[in-house]
């Protein structure tokens, strides 16, 4: 369980294909931290840590997590968003994360907002997605790479969020251009309703 407030960002510094499953080795300031089985998203994909080797540490996506997420576009030297799982015994400034990326969406848009980023996502929805909670609404909590934001201004399939400056420097939203594929995971909350008017 994650809360989508990133902790720190990671580099690859590896990639090694195993038949559909991919390995990737990445540095962060936390690597040493890290142990055999522990869980941390990366971009908002719960992945498991499979070794561990001074500031570096590996972790594998199969291919049902690289079909649904942007993790199969990484490259060695690209940054990733890092979150270790969280604390029972904190508070949770973000919003409730499962780290099951449902989808991706691509940035359509990146406009200046007078010190502050409005980013544009669209993503593709089917009817059948959209009876079981896979949308958003205004000022509801999306996740975008592993991010906690708010959503403004959302239709059928596009939504957009504010990004402060410390957002833009701490994470890889100051990495995000018209074209970047990101991963989505909608809030839980609204899955579990429209799950139960279902009955």
């Amino acid at each position: 369980m994650f809360s989508g407030i990133v902790e720190a960002m990671a580099e690859v510094v590896g990639i090694e294909r195993e038949q559909d499953n991919l390995h990737f080795t990445l540095t962060c300031p936390f690597a040493h931290e890290l142990h055999i089985d522990q869980s941390v998203a990366h971009n908002g994909v719960c992945l498991t840590v499979t070794r561990q080797e001074g500031t570096t540490y590996t972790t594998t996506a199969m291919r049902e997590t690289l079909q649904r997420s942007n993790l199969g576009l990484l490259r060695v030297g690209d940054k990733v968003n890092l979150e270790r799982s969280m604390l029972m015994n904190g508070r949770l400034d973000g919003h409730i994360v499962q780290g099951h990326v449902d989808t991706t969406a691509r940035c359509t848009a990146v406009e200046d907002a007078a010190g502050s980023k409005v980013f544009t996502f669209a993503y593709d929805i089917e009817p059948e997605m959209a009876r079981r909670g896979y949308f958003t609404v205004d000022k509801g909590s999306v996740t975008v790479n592993g991010v906690s934001l708010t959503v403004c201004n959302p239709t059928d399939n596009t939504f957009q969020v504010n990004i402060i400056p410390y957002t833009l420097e701490n994470t890889n939203f100051g990495q995000i251009e018209e074209g970047t594929v990101v991963n989505l995971e909608f809030d839980i909350l609204g899955k579990y309703i429209a799950r139960l008017q279902q009955f």
